[in-house]
């Protein structure tokens, strides 16, 4: 298992070694041990021209995924799941309105992002596929933290 993770942002300071630890629990819990994982953590002017350039959306968003397994050349790495982008910026907006330590916001994002990787859907699909996916992040954030995240 391999989990890259490049800081690029210097906006917000952050002590990445429990998160690091806590997203290694998730990757083992959703038995992801044999994959090669990225995280970007970028500032939101960053997030804002990849997401304007990937998903046609011109503003700052907390996380999107790009999964390396999708398309005609997905097989020739199976190894590599994909790359997880989050704002550390947008992460520290949300974590204060939600009243959530900083570290779970981008443990819940990264777990997010993760799930994306794994084929789950929650904007494409249907209904019961959000609530599926969303279901999905509360189990692995609270065997991950041994606690359950209010997050909406």
């Amino acid at each position: 298992m391999s989990l890259l993770i490049d800081n690029r942002q210097k906006v917000i300071k952050l002590n990445l070694r429990p998160i690091r630890s806590s997203m290694i629990k998730a990757i083992n819990y959703l038995n992801c041990k044999d994959k090669e994982i990225s995280l970007i953590l970028v500032d939101d002017p960053e997030i804002t021209v990849i997401n304007s350039e990937y998903l046609g959306r011109d503003r700052p968003t907390n996380v999107i995924s790009f999964g390396m397994q999708e398309g005609e050349w997905g097989e020739i790495q199976p190894a590599l799941l994909g790359d997880i982008v989050i704002s550390a910026e947008t992460a520290l907006r949300d974590s204060l309105s939600g009243h959530i330590d900083l570290g779970d916001e981008i443990l819940f994002l990264f777990i997010h992002g993760l799930l994306h990787l794994l084929g789950y859907d929650h904007e494409s699909g249907t209904a019961e596929d959000a609530e599926a996916m969303k279901a999905r992040e509360k189990d692995v954030f609270s065997s991950v933290k041994g606690y359950e995240l209010d997050h909406e």
